[in-house]
């Protein structure tokens, strides 16, 4: 089973988010915060595999909370969930070790598949955080960001490009070894790899890399 906290200070969102998760049989929610401390003080204290934040929480916010758990519970996978796209909060997250970022207008469905996403060590990204992020490469800053990502990439094999490139599709390792016709162990060695030698803490922050650099896959 997949153990899940769901913290957010709307009694009502977080009986919503329970009734969605638990209608899927390999999700429990194993406990519940009304705020971003509790949020992190149940993660340290809790068996939990995956923990969903609202951003707009009292006494210490969501993207705080992430960064706190970073340090206090780094086993736990973190999904922000909130009304707010905004990208500064996306890439926040993201650069905050978060494994996703979805609003709260998501699919029931796509809650689910986040999680156990997040469960299984892959990122994940509602289409519209997706945007978000997309956006940004059009920013003032993505030239010098496309530079620095570029130099980033030079140390990787042609091979290791090629499986970051599906990184930056979103794609899992399963979807990236049927691309590439590896077995996904053989996928996961790699995303390893590139992980290391980019100096990334997850797989999200390594696909912006390749977005930021241009890098695309030649599969198809």
């Amino acid at each position: 089973m997949i153990r899940v906290l769901v913290a957010d200070d709307e009694p009502l969102i977080r009986a919503g988010i329970r009734m969605i998760l638990t209608s899927a049989d390999d999700i429990d929610v194993v406990a519940e915060a009304a705020d971003g401390r509790e949020a992190v003080e149940t993660a340290r204290s809790t068996a939990v595999d995956v923990a969903l934040l609202d951003i707009q929480m009292p006494v210490m916010d969501g993207l705080t909370a992430l960064a706190e758990m970073g340090r206090a519970a780094p086993q736990v996978r973190v999904l922000i969930l909130t009304t707010f796209g905004e990208r500064e909060n996306v890439l926040r997250a993201l650069g905050h070790g978060g494994a996703g970022f979805l609003l709260k207008d998501s699919a029931p469905q796509e809650l689910i598949h986040a999680v156990r996403a997040a469960a299984a060590g892959n990122a994940y990204l509602s289409p519209a955080a997706t945007r978000h992020v997309v956006d940004t490469l059009a920013s003032p800053a993505a030239t010098a960001r496309g530079e620095e990502a570029r130099r980033r990439l030079a140390g990787l094999t042609a091979r290791e490009r090629e499986v970051l490139a599906l990184l930056g599709e979103g794609l899992s390792n399963a979807d990236a070894g049927a691309r590439l016709h590896m077995s996904e162990a053989t996928v996961k060695t790699y995303v390893s790899r590139i992980l290391t030698k980019l100096d990334c803490d997850n797989r999200v922050q390594a696909a912006l890399l390749a977005r930021d650099a241009g890098l695309e896959s030649n599969t198809g």
